[in-house]
């Protein structure tokens, strides 16, 4: 049995003020408000074991200096009654770590509980920081670190981040170091970009693409069937491949393009395959981190692109190299005011009641480069035997989303890459959400056996 403690870490920093939400901030708040009891699905989370173990005092200054580093992690957002949505930078504040006290040998577990405990809850983000810490301590130190947060607050990349820096802190590298070495724009300053002419620019420009790619695309990629009724609980399915970690690797290397092209051109294929339209839209959720400024931001900055597949599908050595090119204006025009694009394509809709099908979504949350977990036996099995520990689970069932056909996510785990599905059954079926994941799998296992992966 372990032991519990609760703690309520206090943080003061200099820098406090208000302004209008970022547009990832309300496009997240918006996305979260209709989720209802679904709403912790939203939380960002991160646990794992620490390379070496710390005293409690060190973890809680290195989080305590995260938290003054970056402004997201002390910004509540209030609702305003004109509808519009307000960021709150507190100058101080605290958020709660829980500590758990477990035998040496039991810290994974412990640690792994704890972080689904902590990720369960929904968070108030008008009044309490969005930001949960758990803490697992054997032998006096702490040996398993557990992190989540409002998806308000951070992306995917602004969570691996936040890792990031606190792991180097705990390292010794000083607050000041950080600031050199990834200087990062904070929420109150990208609201005032995106309040300025430069950015309203921007904006219109997104908006216009979107609106031109919806009154030009397939109107309809999978009809309704008949026969077909719909589960009151949309089902997800998850794809456990350790032959795509080295195989998009390789074929990445092999045909010159980058990773992520790699597996948007398998999923594009089995969209388009599945769906029988030679030029599928999809909404591709985009980190939006090339952008001037934001490459190191520990916020939201992620959103939806609208990609269009636009070759034959069939070859895909010239799918992947298509895709690395034609993805570019999907990720161009991926910053925008959400709600002003609803408005647009609200108004579009009541000039062209069929406007084109957009109503699946893409998100591959993998970057490598800066964090990939490592195998639990550390063995890298040749390709083909890599190919037989596939293994595809249902692990569970969720509120169905309103206008969504289905939604794929690809995440790294530890040696290995997890692709992820749910969907509207009236539309999609269980087997063929299946062979959609395995599809992906085949598709990019194949390819890279033909250009000389063993």
């Amino acid at each position: 049995m372990s032991e519990r403690e609760l703690l309520h870490l206090d943080v003061s920093a200099a820098r406090s003020g208000r302004a209008p939400a970022t547009w990832g901030q309300q496009a997240i708040w918006d996305a979260v408000l209709v989720l209802g009891h679904d709403a912790a699905f939203y939380n960002v989370r991160v646990g794992f074991e620490l390379p070496s173990p710390r005293p409690r005092a060190a973890v809680l200054e290195a989080l305590a200096h995260a938290a003054q580093l970056h402004e997201s992690l002390r910004t509540r957002l209030q609702p305003e009654t004109s509808g519009g949505l307000t960021q709150i930078l507190d100058a101080a504040g605290r958020f709660p770590v829980t500590v758990r006290t477990s035998a040496r040998e039991d810290t994974e577990r412990v640690g792994a509980e704890l972080l689904a405990e902590l990720a369960g809850l929904p968070f108030d983000c008008a009044k309490e920081w969005p930001l949960r810490i758990g803490l697992v301590e054997a032998d006096g130190l702490v040996r398993h670190y557990a992190m989540v947060l409002s998806h308000t607050a951070v992306d995917g990349g602004g969570l691996r981040r936040l890792a990031r820096d606190v792991v180097m802190m705990l390292d010794g590298v000083s607050p000041q170091r950080l600031r050199e070495l990834f200087p990062a724009t904070q929420p109150l300053d990208e609201a005032a970009y995106q309040q300025s002419e430069r950015g309203r620019k921007r904006d219109a420009a997104s908006r216009r693409y979107w609106i031109t790619k919806l009154s030009e695309g397939p109107r309809t990629l999978f009809p309704p069937r008949g026969e077909q009724a719909a589960d009151p609980r949309s089902p997800y399915a998850m794809l456990h491949s350790p032959a795509l970690l080295p195989a998009v690797d390789h074929v990445a290397a092999a045909r010159g393009v980058s990773g992520s092209s790699v597996l948007l051109a398998a999923a594009a294929q089995q969209t388009a395959r599945l769906s029988r339209s030679a030029e599928p839209l999809l909404q591709v959720v985009v980190s939006n981190r090339f952008l001037p400024g934001m490459s190191q931001t520990i916020t939201t900055v992620a959103q939806e692109g609208l990609f269009q597949l636009r070759t034959g599908y069939e070859d895909f050595g010239a799918l992947v190299r298509w895709v690395q090119t034609g993805a570019l204006s999907a990720y161009r025009y991926a910053s925008y005011d959400k709600r002003l694009l609803d408005r647009d394509i609200e108004e579009l809709r009541g000039r062209l009641p069929d406007m084109a099908d957009h109503s699946c979504f893409y998100n591959d949350t993998r970057e490598p480069e800066l964090f990939r977990p490592a195998a639990e036996d550390g063995e890298a099995p040749p390709l083909a035997r890599a190919r037989e520990r596939t293994r595809l689970v249902w692990p569970d069932e969720f509120s169905p989303r309103a206008n969504v056909s289905f939604a794929v996510n690809v995440n790294d785990e530890p040696g290995e890459v997890k692709l992820a599905i749910t969907a509207d059954t009236s539309l999609i079926s269980r087997e063929e959400m299946e062979s959609f994941l395995l599809g992906m799998e085949e598709t990019v296992v194949e390819d890279a056996l033909a250009t000389g992966c063993v």
